[in-house]
C-alpha cells in the first residue's frame, strides 16, 4: 500500500542541533537499494516481546520517556499511496504533535499527494519520493503502510533509533515457521520478529508503550479478539466449535487493480473467500491461544461486501458450563469500563457498521443463542481506522508517552 503529498518537500531544518549530537548523514543497503540515513548512535534496540496472557512485569523494559506536551515528532509514512496510508494522513492531520515529513510510494513518486487523493489537496505535505530516496535524517518514527512481504528488509535497513508501527503483516505471527507456512516465503527479518511487540492496543497497552516496533494487528483480528480474549481469560467460554463468520467492505482488499475487486464482480451481493485458509486465522488463533494458554482452533469464513469501509465479525460460542449470557456481558462491561474506544452497547442494541464509519470505535454485544448453552457476539469497526490505521496512531502514541486518545476523537460520520 502507498501514498502521496501536497505542496513541496520538507524544508531542510536549518540551524538545529544535530539530533543525538551526530552530523550528517549515511547510506545505509536495503533489499537491493540504498536509504538515506542518520548515522547509529550506539543505542542498541531493545528486545520486547508480548503474548496475550504474559505477565507485563516480566515482558518489557524501562518506560520509554515521554514526549513533552507540545514536542514535534517527525512522522514518515511508507506506501502513502494505499488505502491506509491515506487514512494515516487523514487522522493526522487532526494530530497536535505528530507532523509527516517524508511520504513514500514509489510508483506515485514526484507527485503531491493532493494529486493521488484530492479530498486531502488542503494538507501541507511532503511531495511522494521512492523509498530508496527516502531521507530519515528527520525522522522520528514511521509508519510502514507497504504490502505484505516487502516490509521486513525495508524495516531492517531504517536507522535504529526510530519507533516503528507496521501496518502490514510481516511481523504479526511469532513462529517464523508458521510465517512462511501462511506467506509462502521465509522470514526475511527474523531478529527483528524476536523484537515485535503485537499492538492489540486495549490488550497489550503495557507492552506497546515500551516498544520500538510495533506489529500492528489485522482489521478481522482486532474485531474478533477484542471480544473474545477477555471471554477466553475468564473461562467463560469453551475453546472448541468457535464459529466466526465476517464482513468487510471492499477497502479491506486494498488499493490495487483486482479483477475480483470490480465493481461488476462486487456490486448486488457477497463474496465470499479464503474459506480454507484466509491468512488472519493463525494471528487470530494465535491470540486466542494465548488467552487460553493451549491450542484454539476456529471456524472462520470472510466475506467481501459491497461497502466501501466498515466490518463486522459475528462469533458463535459455547458457553463454559453453568455460565449465562449475562455473565458473558458483565465481564466485557468490565473488562472494557472506562475504554475510550470500544463500547459494549446496552441491551438488545445491535453493532451496525453503519455508526462507526470514520472512527477509531469497536461496538460490540452479546446475545443469547436459540440453541442451549451457546451464545453470539457481534462486533462492528472501520477496517481503515480501528482496524488499521487508528489503532496504529493509537499505539504510536503510546509510544511517544502520549494521550492515547491523542489525533483520534474523530465522531462516526452518520448518515
Amino acid at each position: 500500500m502507498g501514498s502521496a503529498a501536497l505542496g513541496g518537500a520538507a524544508p531542510a531544518r536549518a540551524g538545529l542541533a544535530p539530533k543525538n549530537g551526530v552530523l550528517g548523514s549515511t547510506f545505509k543497503p536495503c533489499g537491493g537499494f540504498m536509504l538515506k540515513t542518520t548515522p547509529k548512535v550506539g543505542r542498541s534496540s531493545v528486545c520486547v516481546r508480548a503474548s496475550i496472557a504474559s505477565s507485563p512485569q516480566k515482558q518489557y523494559s524501562a518506560k520509554t520517556p515521554a514526549v513533552k506536551s507540545g514536542e514535534e515528532v517527525r512522522i514518515a509514512v511508507l506506501g502513502a499511496s494505499g488505502y491506509t496510508g491515506a487514512e494515516i494522513v487523514r487522522l493526522l492531520a487532526n494530530h497536535p504533535q505528530f507532523r509527516i515529513t517524508v511520504m513514500t510510494a514509489d510508483r506515485k513518486a514526484g507527485e503531491q499527494f493532493g494529486s493521488v487523493f484530492p479530498h486531502l489537496i488542503t494538507q501541507d505535505l511532503p511531495n511522494l519520493v521512492a523509498i530508496k530516496d527516502a531521507d530519515f535524517s528527520d525522522v522520528d518514527a514511521v509508519f510502514c503502510c507497504l504490502p505484505h512481504g516487502t516490509t521486513q528488509e525495508i524495516i531492517k535497513g531504517l536507522p535504529q533509533q526510530l519507533k516503528i508501527v507496521d501496518l502490514s503483516a510481516d511481523f504479526r505471527l511469532r513462529d517464523i515457521n508458521e510465517y512462511a507456512e501462511w506467506y509462502g516465503h521465509a522470514h526475511r527479518a527474523p531478529e527483528l520478529q524476536e523484537e515485535a511487540v503485537y499492538g492489540l492496543t486495549e490488550v497489550l497497552r503495557d507492552e506497546i508503550r515500551n516498544a520500538r516496533l510495533v506489529a500492528n494487528p489485522g482489521c478481522y483480528p482486532t474485531s474478533i479478539q477484542l471480544p473474545l480474549v477477555p471471554l477466553i481469560k475468564a473461562k467463560l467460554i469453551k475453546l472448541s466449535n468457535i464459529i466466526i463468520d465476517a464482513k468487510s467492505g471492499v477497502t479491506g482488499a486494498g488499493r490495487g487493480a483486482k479483477e475480483a475487486n470490480l465493481y461488476t464482480e462486487i456490486a448486488e451481493g457477497i463474496h465470499a473467500y479464503g474459506i480454507k485458509g484466509h491468512r488472519h486465522v493463525p494471528e487470530v488463533e494465535q491470540g486466542l491461544s494465548e488467552a487460553a494458554q493451549s491450542k484454539v482452533t476456529i471456524s472462520f469464513t470472510p466475506n467481501l461486501i459491497c461497502m466501501k469501509r466498515g466490518m463486522q465479525s459475528t462469533m458463535f460460542v459455547e458457553m463454559a458450563p453453568g455460565v449465562t449470557v449475562s455473565d458473558l456481558y458483565q465481564h466485557l462491561k468490565s473488562t472494557y469500563k472506562g475504554e475510550e474506544f470500544v463500547k459494549l452497547l446496552n441491551d438488545s442494541n445491535v453493532p451496525h457498521t453503519r455508526h462507526v464509519v470514520g472512527s477509531n470505535y469497536c461496538f460490540m454485544n452479546v446475545f443469547e443463542d436459540r440453541i442451549p448453552g451457546r451464545a453470539i457476539i457481534i462486533s462492528v469497526i472501520d477496517n481503515l481506522v480501528k482496524g488499521a490505521s487508528g489503532q496504529a496512531v493509537q499505539n504510536l502514541n503510546l509510544m511517544m508517552g502520549l494521550p492515547e486518545n491523542m489525533g483520534l476523537q474523530y465522531q462516526p460520520l452518520f448518515p
